[in-house]
Formats: C-alpha cells, sequence, structure tokens
C-alpha cells in the first residue's frame, strides 16, 4: 500500500512562506518565515531574483532542527535503504552552488564561475536534491549520495535568457551529468531550449524543470499581475520532465500561479534548505523547488537501476508515483518496484504452436482393437445366456451314436416259413 500524504503540519503557519512564491525580486525587509517542522523556527527565504539594490544572499544564522515536512512526506528515511543516488551526477542549472556548504561539502563541481552563488537559489535547491543528514538537523536532500555539478544558468543576479539555459544545458550534459535540473523557465526560447533539451535525450541525461515559474511579473503599466503563458520552456519540451508545487496541505497556495500540464507533483511551498554558505537553513516556496526534489528521486532510480535510460527513469517515476490530479512523486516507490512494461509497449504474445497432424496408424489400430473386445464381449454374453439353457434341457455333445447315417437302409422283407404253401 502507498504512504498517505502527511497533513500534520498546520497550513497556517505557512501562509507567509507560500506567498513568498509570489514575490518578484528580494527586499532588504523581506520578513522571515517559520517552518512548520520546526515548531517556532524563523528562517529567512530564498528568491529567485534579487533588485539591483538588495546584497546577496549570506550564511544563515538560524537551523530547523525537527525534520522538515517534506523529509516525512517523501518518505526518504525508507527510500534510503535501496538507495542514496551514489555514483550519479545531479546538474544544477541555476544562479551557482556555494561550495562552502557543509551539508554538501566534498560533493560539488562548478563550472567555471558557477561555485559562487549571490542569490541563493542554487544552492537551495542543490540542498533539496542531496543534502545529507546531519544529527540534530532536519534537513536533508532527497540523494544524499549525488554529487553536484554546478552550471550557471542565470545571470549573478538572477535574471535570464533562453540562450543562457541553453547553453548551461548542453553543458551540463558535455561535462557527463546523469540528470539536469533546471532552475528557471521561459515563457520564450521555444526552438532552443527544445534544441537543448533534445541534446540532453540523445546523450541519456534526464531534464527535469518547474512546469512553469515561481511568480509570475506584473504589468509595468497596470501593475496587474500578467496572465501565465500556456507554455513554458524548457519545461514543455519533449523529454523533460515537467513538475509542480504543492505544500504541507497537499494543496498549492492561492496566490500561486494557475499552471497546467506537469507530469508530476512534489513538496515544494514552503520548504526548507540551505543557504549558499554555512551551515544554516533557508525557507522558500515554488513549482522550481518542487522540481529539485524530484530531481533527486530521478538520482535514487538512476543508482537504483543504473541500466535504465533517461526516458525510462521518467517513466518509473511517474507511474510510481502516488495517484493524484498530477500524480505526486513517491521515491520510495520509485526505487522498490520495477516496471516489466518500461517502453510502455503491449508485450507481443507468443506464436502459437500449431503441431504436426497424428498418424493415422494408431487411430486405424485402436478400432481393430475396440472391434474384436467388442466380439469377445459379445460372445461371451451370449455364452452365458446358452449354456445355462442348454444345461437346464440336458443338451450334451453329440457322438457316433447320435450320427445320422449317410446311407438309407432297405426295410428286410419276411420270409414265409418253408413247407408251406398251396396244396
Amino acid at each position: 500500500m502507498r504512504r498517505a500524504l502527511s497533513h500534520r503540519h498546520p497550513v497556517a503557519r505557512v501562509v507567509a512562506a507560500a506567498a513568498l512564491a509570489t514575490a518578484p525580486l528580494a527586499t532588504a525587509a523581506t520578513p522571515a518565515a517559520a517552518d512548520p517542522g520546526s515548531g517556532s523556527v524563523e528562517l529567512p527565504p530564498v528568491v529567485a531574483v534579487l533588485a539591483s539594490d538588495v546584497p546577496c544572499a549570506k550564511a544563515s544564522t538560524r537551523k530547523a532542527e525537527d525534520a522538515t515536512w517534506s523529509r516525512s512526506t517523501l518518505g526518504l528515511g525508507r527510500a534510503w535503504e535501496l538507495s542514496q543516488g551514489a555514483g550519479v551526477t545531479v546538474a544544477v542549472v541555476d544562479s551557482g552552488v556555494g561550495t562552502d556548504i557543509p551539508a554538501l561539502s566534498g560533493r560539488v563541481t562548478a563550472v567555471g564561475d558557477a561555485g559562487e552563488d549571490c542569490v541563493g537559489h542554487g544552492s537551495f535547491a542543490a540542498g533539496l536534491i542531496a543534502a545529507a543528514p546531519v544529527k540534530g538537523v532536519g534537513v536533508a536532500g532527497v540523494a544524499p549520495g549525488a554529487r553536484i555539478l554546478a552550471v550557471r544558468g542565470t545571470q549573478p543576479r538572477g535574471e535570464t535568457t533562453a540562450a543562457t539555459l541553453a547553453a548551461g544545458i548542453r553543458t551540463a550534459v558535455d561535462k557527463g551529468a546523469d540528470v539536469i535540473y533546471v532552475g528557471r523557465v521561459l515563457a520564450t526560447g521555444k526552438a532552443e531550449l527544445t534544441k537543448a533539451a533534445a541534446y540532453a535525450a540523445e546523450r541519456d541525461a534526464l531534464v527535469v524543470a518547474p512546469v512553469g515559474p515561481d511568480f509570475l511579473p506584473r504589468d509595468r503599466n497596470t501593475g496587474q499581475t500578467v496572465e501565465p503563458a500556456p507554455w513554458y520552456w524548457p519545461a514543455s519540451a519533449p523529454g523533460v520532465l515537467s513538475v509542480i508545487d504543492y505544500g504541507p496541505d497537499g494543496k498549492r497556495p492561492d496566490s500561486a500561479p494557475a499552471l497546467d500540464g506537469a507530469d508530476l507533483a512534489a513538496p515544494g511551498d514552503a520548504v526548507v534548505s540551505v543557504g549558499p554558505k554555512g551551515s544554516g537553513h533557508y525557507i522558500g516556496s515554488g513549482s522550481s523547488l518542487a522540481a529539485a526534489h524530484v530531481a533527486g528521486a530521478a538520482a535514487l532510480v538512476r543508482a537504483r537501476y543504473p541500466e535504465m535510460s533517461a526516458a525510462e527513469v521518467a517513466r518509473q517515476l511517474t507511474v510510481a508515483a502516488y495517484p493524484s490530479d498530477t500524480p505526486r512523486v513517491d521515491p520510495y516507490a520509485s526505487v522498490s518496484s520495477l516496471l516489466t512494461d518500461q517502453q510502455g509497449a503491449t508485450p507481443k504474445p507468443a506464436a502459437a504452436h500449431v503441431p504436426p497432424a497424428a498418424s493415422p496408424e494408431p487411430r486405424h489400430r485402436a478400432v481393430i482393437i475396440a472391434g474384436a473386445g467388442g466380439g469377445l464381449l459379445l460372445l461371451v454374453a451370449a455364452g452365458a445366456v446358452v449354456i445355462p439353457r442348454g444345461r437346464a434341457r440336458r443338451w450334451r455333445p453329440g457322438d457316433a451314436r447320435d450320427r445320422q447315417p449317410t446311407e438309407a437302409i432297405a426295410p428286410t422283407t419276411p420270409t414265409e416259413p418253408a413247407g408251406t404253401g398251396a396244396s
């Protein structure tokens, strides 16, 4: 039986944190938010883009000591008994990943300047993917044995373009990534990002991306929130696993963008992870963070079943997911079951075996034997009737005295006595 989703954490305590998903830019006055899985601990929020006048994110001085709601909901303890992602490299195409994060110590390789993370979003996502569990700390990534490849997918303060994201995906492929997490999506750049996704698929790398942005920008003239686009890239490209978020109550915040068409859902609202430096924690919300959890689950599957292709891993995650309007990723089910029809094709039935025609000789023999046996049976039955009746009438076998003569015997004519005659 599958695990029921946890609803133990009060929703009221995460409303403020969930609202962070709609904030377009970080400001110096952004308040801290409570971690729903850590009592009254207040944590600083992580954002995707920093305003020009906001300083870079720093190491957090606060920690979440109790197990977070997302860690409990995903059942990571059971999944780790079967796989921790060892031997798998997950590329984080985002704002960078700090190399001075104890929970990722010794497992981060940065391409170029991607080892510096001013925004903190890439480091946060990397923690959701692969942060190691530490005694007395409730935060851990889905695949704590995986390695992280930091690839620049944005400008230093979080802005990005289709060309930048596409280049990041291609670089991750060329550097040997098994799973590629893309932290940003765009409503434009379909051709370029689709080609980059195809480049990854051809080289057996699984791309995981949020189905849409964490927040929608506001129109500069009206101040109204812009309507979501029908498609976002690379999430909508063939072969890309697209992900949407949900919170501790199993729902998305009312303020979150209305997004459709995701392949999977995962914890993404009011989730806790590491910052760009130190051992402290941040809190954040959005589909981009849900996608990080799925990227970690993909690492578990690739480590557990190394013979699977990227497409088969995606299918394993979606088919083993918890049933819902959008299937919810289930790391334990994904690594504890092996699909027998990973290509999705109906198995071809085996060719029917038609035996050669039987020889008629045995049949003829059987008919003869059956006829002879039947005749013998009739003789026995007749004997059983005739013989007793014959005995009752004193019939006996014939001998010489009973035989009829073969020639007729003329009757004897009597003669007259001598001396008699006419006088």
